[in-house]
């Protein structure tokens, strides 16, 4: 569980806050042509574009099609999931497709030409870090510009993702370009993203080594006394190590009964002796997130996040090796082919069967990767066949309203249909 994202400032990632500004058509400035050396085609087939059927109107956007949704169960080397023609405004699929983002852009993709149009802030820094075969456009009316350039190529239907454009974007686009059928496809880019390759799994590897090293900084720095505030500040600084990392969402410090909050924010208790410590933080390594929670008790000999704790209280003590138990077990019995409800079932009925049931409050785990919450989602509805190469979160809690709360999370990958902890 997580509590509200903040914009990480990474290596290549501008991160100054913008705003559009009007301007006409001519003033697209193309700054670079498409390389020589394309890149290779895409072994995906037709079968995505081909079974897209509604035009949709707004308000009511259409449904993903079935067909695109069980295409993403293959293998990502085949690249089936994702469109070969689409829209973009957000960061990750930017980054993803062209290695670099900025926070006012649009990425055209079309087909195996990518078309990265920014204002004049950005341009001296995208031209240092996009890769190679991507055109920059510098433009004063970015969705101007990507109209002009849509009508050139003579694009006859592209994808978007409703979720990232507005309504009036999206009648703009309607009007300007009559001829060209605007697929709605929500989460688009995830999804095709789900299943991560081997790179992918070592960069999110190495960000939760780096942020398990920033639980123990964190560790051996709180002091009896210490305000939750402070604590909360304590763990950015620990988590940030000096500058070196963004951090992939704000920390959740929380003391004893504020525990009982899955997204407490730090309030101004103080911390003695005996008390409980939830600490749940994540950094970024290479723009790939990590995530952890942990339920530590605050003796005499300080604060440690292992597995192994020991509380005074026979009451929260009980609690806490319910959900533990229940998060070794889920994660000990997952297996390739399940659905994510069935995998939140292992830890919800280990919950409910001790009689905490109705303090389970959230879901069982989310995915994780270039974003904090990605597909898939182990949840009650989820829906969703697991298979090798995905990666997520399992993090049962029990929460108990003025008293306590209590979770444990850790990321897994699921290699050779089973769960790895990463």
């Amino acid at each position: 569980m997580k509590a509200k994202k903040t914009n990480q400032t990474q290596p290549k990632k501008a991160s100054e806050s913008a705003k559009k500004k009007g301007a006409n058509k001519d003033s697209i400035k193309p700054l670079k042509a498409a390389s020589k050396k394309s890149a290779k085609k895409s072994k995906n087939s037709n079968q995505t574009q081909n079974n897209i059927k509604s035009h949709i109107k707004p308000p009511k956007l259409p449904k993903i099609p079935k067909s695109f949704q069980i295409s993403i169960a293959t293998k990502r080397s085949e690249n089936s999931a994702m469109p070969k023609i689409f829209l973009t405004t957000n960061e990750s699929a930017q980054y993803y497709e062209s290695g670099y983002s900025c926070d006012n852009a649009i990425l055209l993709k079309l087909d195996t030409h990518l078309v990265f149009i920014t204002d004049a802030r950005y341009t001296t820094e995208a031209k240092e870090h996009l890769k190679e075969s991507v055109e920059i456009v510098e433009s004063h009316n970015l969705l101007d510009s990507a109209i002009a350039i849509l009508h050139k190529e003579r694009i006859k239907e592209i994808v978007f993702d409703p979720r990232m454009l507005c309504v009036q974007d999206y009648q703009k686009l309607e009007v300007k370009l009559p001829k060209c059928r605007l697929v709605a496809m929500p989460n688009f880019h995830q999804l095709g993203r789900i299943i991560k390759t081997n790179e992918e799994i070592g960069l999110i590897k190495k960000s939760q080594e780096l942020n398990k090293k920033a639980f123990k900084r964190f560790s051996k720095q709180v002091r009896e006394g210490m305000y939750e505030h402070m604590l909360y500040a304590l763990a950015k600084g620990a988590l940030e190590n000096d500058g070196l990392y963004s951090l992939s969402f704000d920390p959740i410090v929380a003391l004893n009964a504020n525990a009982a909050k899955p997204h407490a924010l730090p309030g101004q208790a103080r911390l003695k002796k005996g008390d409980l410590l939830l600490l749940d933080a994540g950094i970024k390594y290479k723009r790939y997130c990590s995530d952890r929670t942990r339920s530590g008790y605050f003796g005499e000999s300080g604060l440690d996040f292992t597995k192994n704790q020991h509380f005074a209280n026979k009451k929260l003590q009980k609690i806490y090796d319910i959900v533990r138990k229940a998060q070794e077990h889920t994660i000990a019995n997952i297996k390739s082919g399940m659905s994510g409800k069935q995998i939140d079932a292992l830890a919800r009925d280990v919950i409910t069967q001790a009689g905490f049931g109705e303090y389970f409050s959230h879901s069982t785990g989310h995915g994780i990767g270039l974003d904090i919450h990605e597909q898939p989602f182990i949840s009650t509805r989820s829906e969703t066949i697991i298979t090798d190469g995905m990666v997520f979160s399992i993090e049962p809690g029990i929460y108990i309203p003025g008293k306590y709360g209590v979770r444990i999370e850790d990321l897994v990958v699921i290699r050779n249909g089973r769960a790895e902890i990463l």
